[in-house]
């Protein structure tokens, strides 16, 4: 086993990891970054729609995969595919096993970007067969777009957001029918002209309020049993479903290192320089909020490198005395999480929230210890489930550094 230092390695190379190293190799920094997939680029590889990059030049994914991956070997950043991180062995040390054999990478900071991924169906307590058929988005996406797999004729989508519509157009590609798109919760969480598609375009059904409850089939799925929020029971008869969304971070490298994880997002805590809580190691993107757009990874890639940069010229934090740590910020009910979850004074990223239930032109209030800090309203639309909310951080200067925790609520101040 072999030991090399860096001056930053960063773990994952999605559009996080990417941007983060690009950024600090530009600056001269010796910048290792691995890669356990054989190729660089993360989830955007195998989605092959457009709406990746910066508009009005919108990119298909594989395109931007491209791009940020040859900004990072542009600017000296020596990535390594087919690399897994396995272990800590040191505060900022990994033990690595890759094409090189099994490696100790050390390195002056860490950046933690490895990612989310979908719970299968397994872990969403769907009983029946094991038959073939069954699918994540990933799985299906890279059995399409990467390695051209036939996948059946007759798909039936599990989940209604964003990520699940991309899921019903790769089955289409693949030549499959999608006999219909299924969520149990009351609205389709989707954007309206998503729904609107699928309907009028793809006469493809979108069913809320309807759960799958049972796989049917041996050797290949037949069919997929539902029930209605009426009580009713369906079968679908299909020979391939997809299960969608329902993201958790990919955490295992940062609970293995007892870093501190939020009990809302289950990453990693991290305060707005997305510092975690041991000194030196940051995190950025999907392992801190499962799921965002890859837009909002690299821009944390970005903001994420101006952070460690400071680290590497002081190897101390001295304008944040109270750093490593912050106080934490709590949303309360029915605000389901917030990332970044820990705040210092000087914090200016802002802060991405998701809700539980639809909530018309909602009002935030964020309190300390009963104190007011901020309200912020928002005017236009709903916020929905499986969206994105975005609070500022005009407020964080008012935060006492040794006070209790700071709580974000909806429609009226927490009380203390």
């Amino acid at each position: 086993m072999t030991s090399r230092q860096a001056d930053v390695l960063v773990v994952g190379a999605g559009p996080a990891g990417l941007t983060a190293a690009a950024r600090l190799a530009r600056t001269g920094a010796r910048v290792v970054l691995l890669e356990r997939e054989l190729s660089p680029g993360g989830v955007p590889r195998h989605c092959a729609h457009r709406g990746f990059g910066d508009r009005p030049h919108a990119l298909t994914g594989p395109a931007h995969a491209r791009l940020l991956a040859d900004a990072a070997a542009r600017a000296g950043a020596d990535l390594r595919t087919g690399v897994t991180a396995l272990d800590w062995a040191g505060p900022r040390a990994l033990t690595t096993v890759g094409p090189r054999g099994a490696e100790t990478l050390a390195a002056r900071a860490v950046v933690l970007a490895t990612g989310a991924r979908e719970r299968p169906r397994a872990a969403r307590l769907v009983p029946g067969t094991r038959p073939a058929g069954v699918y994540t988005t990933g799985e299906l996406q890279q059995a399409v777009h990467l390695y051209g797999q036939h996948i059946g004729t007759r798909a039936v989508i599990v989940g209604a957001e964003g990520v699940s519509h991309a899921a019903a157009d790769t089955v289409r590609a693949a030549g499959a029918d999608v006999l219909a798109l299924v969520t149990e919760l009351p609205r389709a969480p989707a954007a309206p002209a998503w729904a609107l598609a699928a309907r009028l375009r793809h006469r493809t059904p979108v069913l809320t309020g309807t759960t799958a409850t049972e796989l049917l089939g041996r050797g290949r799925l037949s069919g997929v049993r539902v029930r209605h929020r009426d009580g009713r029971s369906t079968v679908l008869a299909c020979d391939t479903v997809v299960f969608t969304g329902d993201f958790v971070p990919d955490h295992e490298l940062a609970r293995r290192g007892a870093l501190t994880l939020d009990p809302g997002t289950r990453g990693p805590a991290v305060d707005g320089a997305l510092r975690t809580s041991r000194p030196g190691v940051f995190a950025v993107g999907s392992v801190l909020h499962a799921v965002e757009s890859a837009a909002t990874a690299a821009r944390e890639g970005a903001h994420a490198a101006t952070a460690v940069r400071r680290w590497l010229q002081d190897g101390t934090d001295p304008g944040d005395p109270y750093w490593p740590g912050g106080v934490p910020l709590l949303a309360g009910p029915p605000l389901l999480r917030i990332a970044p979850n820990r705040v210092t004074p000087d914090d200016r990223l802002p802060y991405l929230l998701r809700t539980a239930v639809p909530l018309p032109h909602p009002a935030l209030y964020v309190t300390q210890d009963g104190r007011p800090l901020h309200r912020e309203r928002f005017h236009l639309g709903t916020a929905v489930p499986h969206r994105p909310l975005k609070l500022t951080a005009r407020w964080t200067h008012r935060v006492d550094p040794r006070g209790g925790p700071v709580h974000v609520t909806v429609g009226r101040p927490h009380p203390g």
